[in-house]
Formats: C-alpha cells, structure tokens, sequence
C-alpha cells in the first residue's frame, strides 16, 4: 500500500517535520509566479495593465504563459516598482549577474561579476 506525503511527514519527529515545512515554505516563497508576484504586491490585473498601457486581459495572458520575452518580464516587474536582475550560477564559480537582457536601448550585452 502506498502512502501520502502527509502520511510520511506524520512519521516523522515533531521537530524535524517543523524543520521540513519551514523549508518548503521558504523556497516557496522564493519561486512565486507572476501572479503571486503581483498579488503579493497587492495590484490588481487592471492597476498593472494601467501602469503598462495595455489590456488587462493580456496581463491574465502573461501570467499564464510560461516563456516570455525578458523585455516583457522586465516591464511587469518594473511597473510593480522592482528590477528584474537576472543571475547565472554554475557549481564552480560564483554567481555571474548578466546585464543588458531586454533593455529598448539595444545595447551590447555586459556581463558583471558580483
């Protein structure tokens, strides 16, 4: 027979099943979706889709589609009033942030280092 997560996790010491939901918690929280993002700003789709100028529909489209220009990203984010940062990561290296991805200005992609 098998057996659920719930199950699983009610096996487990109290302490430790504490230890496991906080973590879970947390990378939820660091891996939200366009619409969590939005409404963790507390924005409506037609507030968002006035700071853009476009139809509040198409604000419902992107935040159900799953591949997006990086300069449709970047104008989401920065019409809730953020930055979109975009960062590489490789397991021998540090971090490496790329700049330039979706900027209008067309300019040449400049990688910096943190």
């Amino acid at each position: 027979m098998t057996k659920s997560l719930d199950d699983k996790l009610n096996e487990l010491p109290a302490a430790r099943r504490k230890r496991i939901l906080a973590d879970a918690e947390h990378l939820h929280a660091e891996y939200l979706t366009l619409q969590e993002l939005r409404k963790a700003k507390k924005l409506t789709q037609a507030q968002l889709a006035e700071a853009l100028n476009i139809r509040q529909a198409t604000i419902a489209q992107m935040e159900k589609r799953s591949d997006l220009l990086l300069s449709t990203l970047r104008s989401y984010v920065e019409a809730m009033g953020g930055k979109l940062n975009i960062t590489v990561e490789f397991p021998d290296r540090m971090p490496v942030s790329i700049e330039g991805f979706g900027d209008a200005g067309g300019e040449p992609l400049a990688i910096a280092e943190p």
